[in-house]
């Protein structure tokens, strides 16, 4: 029996397809090699550009998934495999799995914006989503800060970006605004002076923006005055407290009466 007419087909379509599958195998390993460089050099010159570490390796991981795919799909390709039906299958997923993921997303898309447009860094403190910290790292998916009494607070990033956000760290400078109540019958003018002696001993005192003394307000138990000094950022708070403790010291020691509000009560005998 001449089994050369059945053997001749079958080695034509095994040898076709074997240089196919060898093919599909080629495309695929020098594919992912070449992704994986190419995401290399792309992330190198990112790093160069000093853009930030963060996106950096986001944008890379991305644009190595992206090419992955391509690869994968051009090997099924050059397998006859048809690829149309492949990627209807891969878009609906995709919905799929965007939809069951859409507030990772969007933590991600907030990460992104958070790190092109910089409304802070690692080392600032700042108040934003309803909690103030100083941030010690943005992710993907949260912003990581510290309060001052050293709690971790994790905030989603999309939190993040649809709130306020006072950043306390991005000027050199702040302004300390203090107000100080005398007493109506104090001497006013003696008040002011001794405030604004304060403000000479004190080296930390910028003079420009000029310090500043006045009156504020003719209060209902006080007549209140008003300083604001700037300082450098990282003075604030020494500076804040320092003042309040001296400018108590001076005015006992200057006989200036700080106010408190009292209640008078009259008993009226029948």
């Amino acid at each position: 029996m001449d089994f050369s007419k059945y053997t001749d087909p079958a080695m034509l379509y095994v040898s076709e397809y074997g240089v196919k599958i060898v093919l599909a195998l080629a495309i695929f390993f020098i594919g992912k090699t070449v992704a994986k460089k190419g995401a290399a050099l792309i992330k190198n010159l990112m790093i160069k550009a000093h853009v930030d570490l963060t996106l950096v390796n986001f944008l890379a991981n991305v644009l190595y998934f992206v090419l992955l795919i391509v690869v994968v799909l051009a090997s099924l390709s050059t397998l006859g495999i048809n690829i149309a039906s492949f990627l209807a299958i891969f878009g609906a997923a995709s919905l799929a799995i965007g939809l069951a993921l859409k507030d990772s997303l969007s933590n991600i898309g907030a990460a992104v914006l958070i790190i092109i447009f910089r409304p802070f860094k690692v080392g600032d403190f700042v108040d934003t989503a309803g909690v103030s910290g100083t941030i010690e790292e943005i992710n993907l998916f949260s912003t990581i800060m510290a309060t001052p009494d050293n709690k971790t607070i994790m905030v989603p990033n999309s939190s993040v970006i649809a709130s306020n956000i006072i950043n306390y760290s991005n000027k050199p400078t702040r302004r300390v605004t203090l107000t100080f109540g005398i007493d109506y019958g104090d001497d006013l003018k003696l008040a002011k002076e001794v405030l604004w002696q304060l403000i000479k001993e004190d080296e930390r005192v910028l003079q420009d923006p000029a310090p500043f003394v006045a009156v504020a307000a003719l209060a209902d138990n006080s007549v209140n005055l008003e300083v604001r000094v700037w300082v450098k950022t990282e003075e604030y708070w020494n500076v804040h407290f320092d003042m309040i403790e001296k400018a108590k010291l001076a005015f006992d020691a200057n006989g200036i009466s700080i106010p408190f509000p009292q209640m008078n009560i009259h008993l009226k005998k029948d």
